[in-house]
C-alpha cells in the first residue's frame, strides 16, 4: 500500500479492509476536491457545524488518497467510514482540515 503516514506532510492514515491508505491533500487532491464538493472554506465551515455529510467526508477521502491500490473505489472508502465509525475517521479528517487552513 502507501506506507506510513508522514505527520511532517500533512498526511494522515485511513483503514480500508486489509488496506492502510495514506492520505494526502496534495494541491491537486484539494482541487480536485473543491470542484466536486464546493470552496473548501465552506466544505469547513459544514464540518464545524456537523453537517457534514458522509458522502462529502468520503469524496474529501477519495481525492487525497497519496497511492490508490488496484480495485480500490470511492464506495470501499464510504463503506469503510462507516464500518469504522466517524469517531473512528475524526482524526484523519481533522488532519486534512488542519492542512487546508494551515498549509505546509
Amino acid at each position: 500500500m502507501s506506507g506510513a503516514a508522514n505527520a511532517m506532510r500533512g498526511e494522515a492514515e485511513l483503514r480500508v479492509g486489509d488496506a492502510c491508505l495514506v492520505l494526502r491533500p496534495s494541491f491537486a487532491a484539494l482541487v480536485a476536491a473543491e470542484a466536486e464538493l464546493g470552496p473548501l472554506f465552506a466544505l469547513i465551515e459544514r464540518a464545524a457545524d456537523g453537517r457534514l455529510a458522509l458522502g462529502e467526508l468520503a469524496a474529501l477521502f477519495w481525492h487525497c488518497v497519496k497511492e490508490r491500490p488496484d480495485g480500490l473505489t470511492r464506495d470501499a472508502i464510504g463503506e469503510a467510514v462507516v464500518a469504522a465509525g466517524l469517531a473512528a475517521v475524526t482524526p484523519a479528517l481533522r488532519v486534512l482540515i488542519g492542512q487546508i487552513l494551515q498549509g505546509r
